[in-house]
């Protein structure tokens, strides 16, 4: 009962990996000739990149899988003096049953350069007893020279039929009541990240019928008709009413001026506007998220926005 639900529901065999067809089948195929390179998986969070590299290591070595395989979390452990001692001394030794071992790398984009030019020569010399498996989100911060060692692979965020099929196959383990409403809001705050939308699930289960608006409420995030309702009343001239009902939103719901932002952008595209219009205001969404960064006042720059739709309303 006290299980969290992004390891309950960890897919532990390839079939259950969804979304990444085309890769799985790949790394499918070198399981089943018993070799395969050092992999590379990159890719946005929460998009089967650990849950792969534990299915692979669970089907080459069933049983065995503990004895033949080092997990690192490069984010942790990042100098290179893990590299020096932990990975080389597990990488150097045979497998007593295996032709090979794996080690996995999660987050190797953050091992410094240094750590990386050493793993570089690890990957190179103990190619005959061990295989690595790199995990990262950026690509660009893995150096060429390691790049080329490895098979890469490309994850791409979860698309809506294959986050609905994980989710529906969740609630109705859980004997949860979810709608299509729900299904698409769940969706839409997660933005294709598996860990995040089933973590997002889990905290609104304390109710057997999920909804829309309870989802929202508990990622604290605004409702699209909400931001909807502000935009249109700023370009319909309503200045002081849309001011008013974005402070409440600020206000009320624990909003930061960044999410709110990313909230608007977002609902640009479905207003009723000119599309010359559309893109000045997107363009300005952006200059006021890059103030928001830069430390700037929150409500002064979101009404200066507002001023933008505003008048972007009255020269139509």
């Amino acid at each position: 009962m006290s299980e969290i639900w992004t390891e309950k529901y960890r897919p532990k065999e390839f079939s259950e990996i969804k979304g990444q067809d085309e890769i799985v089948s790949k790394v499918k195929a070198f399981v089943e000739k018993g070799n395969m390179p050092h992999l590379m998986f990159t890719g946005p969070a929460g998009t089967g990149k650990s849950s792969l590299s534990l299915a692979t290591v669970r089907a080459l070595y069933k049983e065995k899988w503990r004895d033949n395989y080092l997990e690192l979390n490069a984010s942790d452990e990042r100098g290179i003096d893990v590299v020096r001692q932990k990975v080389k001394d597990f990488a150097r030794t045979k497998s007593i049953s295996e032709n090979f071992k794996i080690i996995f790398l999660d987050e190797a984009d953050a091992l410094t350069r240094e750590a990386q030019q050493a793993l570089r020569r690890t990957m190179e010399n103990f190619t005959k007893t061990c295989r690595f498996i790199l995990s990262c989100n950026y690509s660009s911060k893995i150096i060429e020279p390691i790049q080329s060692r490895c098979v890469v692979f490309r994850f791409r965020k979860l698309d809506k039929s294959a986050a609905f099929e994980i989710l529906k196959h969740i609630t109705e383990k859980e004997s949860l009541e979810m709608d299509e409403k729900a299904l698409e809001a769940l969706y839409a705050v997660s933005e294709g990240d598996c860990r995040r939308m089933i973590n997002i699930l889990q905290a609104c289960s304390n109710a057997k019928a999920i909804t829309e608006d309870r989802i929202y409420s508990v990622v604290k995030s605004a409702h699209p008709s909400e931001v909807r309702s502000v935009l249109n009343l700023a370009l319909q001239g309503s200045f002081s009413q849309a001011r008013e009902k974005l402070l409440d939103l600020m206000l009320n719901q624990s909003l930061s001026g960044l999410d709110l932002i990313k909230a608007i952008q977002k609902e640009i595209p479905n207003l009723e506007a000119e599309e010359r219009v559309r893109l000045k205001l997107i363009e300005k969404c952006g200059e006021i998220e890059f103030r928001l960064v830069e430390g700037s006042d929150e409500f002064i720059q979101l009404e200066s926005l507002l001023a933008t739709f505003m008048l972007a309303g009255m020269k139509k």
